[in-house]
């Protein structure tokens, strides 16, 4: 489970103005640190299958979202991607 204080400094480091919580690329950055803790679970739990489906639903929607991104402002998909760590 990410916590309270990491997930804050996600939407520190990754907000666009001083209110923004819930645009996309902060929504990006927390589903990445969440898909990151989920699958080092999975390498020490083989078998938990509903978190597997939960890993694929989450990959899933943090593709959707940079799909989005990517489709409306490619200077800012390119720069969130360095910045989470992902790759094209």
């Amino acid at each position: 489970m990410i916590t309270r204080e990491k997930k804050q400094k996600l939407v520190d480091d990754l907000q666009v103005n001083k209110n923004d919580t819930g645009s996309v690329s902060v929504q990006v950055g927390i589903l990445t640190e969440r898909i990151k803790e989920l699958t080092d679970h999975l390498k020490i739990s083989k078998k938990d299958f509903s978190a597997r489906r939960a890993l694929l639903q989450m990959v899933g929607r943090r593709r959707r979202l940079l799909k989005y991104l990517a489709e409306k402002d490619s200077q800012a998909y390119l720069a969130l991607i360095k910045k989470v760590g992902l790759r094209k």
